[in-house]
């Protein structure tokens, strides 16, 4: 099992997310291919066409906030953007 896998495993066990890496949740909704948009600051918006939802997340220190990667678990899940055997 490769890095971005764990990685998902990870994401979609809701087990670790007050341990969550910022930049772990960025890299994978680029992986998903959303697209990020910096508002110049410290927060990322990202937005996908066929998601109706827009993504906003901020670092909290270089963690993620907690609701932020429950957010992209909900949105992943929503979207069935995780296939069998990926």
């Amino acid at each position: 099992m490769g890095k971005f896998e764990k990685l998902q495993l990870k994401l979609l066990s809701g087990n670790a997310d007050n341990n969550f890496s910022f930049d772990d949740l960025r890299n994978i909704l680029l992986h998903f291919n959303f697209i990020e948009r910096t508002t110049g600051g410290s927060h990322r918006i990202f937005h996908k066409e066929g998601v109706e939802e827009i993504i906003n997340i901020q670092p909290k220190g270089n963690k993620a906030k907690p609701y932020q990667v429950k957010q992209v678990r909900l949105i992943i899940l929503k979207y069935k953007l995780i296939a069998d055997g990926k």
